[in-house]
């Protein structure tokens, strides 16, 4: 499995690591010492959704109805119960069904 692994391969997924790393920590780090506004301390609350969201659109938008079911599920699970969990299970078990089971996922 790791037979065709290069050195350099390996430096660029370590040094990604790093960086990724590095940027977290200095992302704490500096909001350790900052007091964020309360619009700051929003969008930063508001951000891995947005994140999610903008995966999500792409794959939303090239698929098709079992996809476009599932995004309705969704809208609607999070509208009702807030569960932002319980919405992507049920998303993600919509598409498995719309599809015509777990075999035909990939």
């Amino acid at each position: 499995m790791f037979d065709d692994l290069s050195l350099a391969a390996l430096a660029v997924v370590f040094g990604m690591s790093g960086i990724s790393y590095v940027t977290k920590a200095g992302g704490f780090w500096l909001l350790n010492r900052v007091d964020p506004s309360d619009t700051t301390r929003d969008a930063l609350d508001a951000l891995p959704g947005g994140v999610l969201i903008a995966f999500l659109s792409v794959r939303l938008l090239n698929g098709g109805p079992p996809e476009w079911g599932a995004a309705l599920v969704v809208v609607a699970i999070v509208r009702q119960t807030d569960s932002v969990l319980l919405a992507m299970a049920s998303g993600v078990g919509v598409v498995v069904i719309l599809r015509g089971g777990i075999g035909t996922l990939a």
